[in-house]
């Protein structure tokens, strides 16, 4: 199977954003240091002292999300059971493939178990 014209040019316009998101984090971080450096030369002229700083702000953890059980399990649920439909919507030539239905029946009971998990133990933990 062959490559197009068109997906060397989608291959190359990816590689261009990421490219120039690169250059651009690149710029930002060197502007920055440049102010940085210039504040320090001021208060140095003037004979303040200054702490030493990181050159990198520090990134402090975020708590986790309570809400993100809950969100797993609508994403899980509707997944399983988009695919549950569709696997036995779309087959429909051969005798075999309606048994393949229930097949994604896992990822439904997953998603029904963490949206359980939300609303009676999650919850009550806040």
């Amino acid at each position: 199977m062959g490559h197009s014209l068109g997906d060397g040019i989608i291959v190359t316009a990816i590689a261009a954003a990421i490219v120039a998101y690169l250059y651009f984090k690149h710029l930002a971080r060197q502007q920055r240091l440049e102010i940085i450096h210039q504040e320090r030369l001021v208060a140095m002229e003037k004979g303040i002292p200054l702490p030493e700083l990181p050159l990198d702000p520090v990134k402090l953890p975020r708590p986790p999300d309570p809400r993100a059980s809950l969100v797993h399990g609508v994403v899980w649920t509707s997944l399983g059971i988009g695919a549950m439909i569709a696997s036995w919507l779309f087959p429909r030539g051969t005798e075999s493939a309606a048994r393949w239905w229930p097949l994604p029946l896992p990822l439904v009971l997953l998603g029904i178990g963490l949206t359980l998990y939300y609303y009676f133990i999650s919850r009550r933990a806040d």
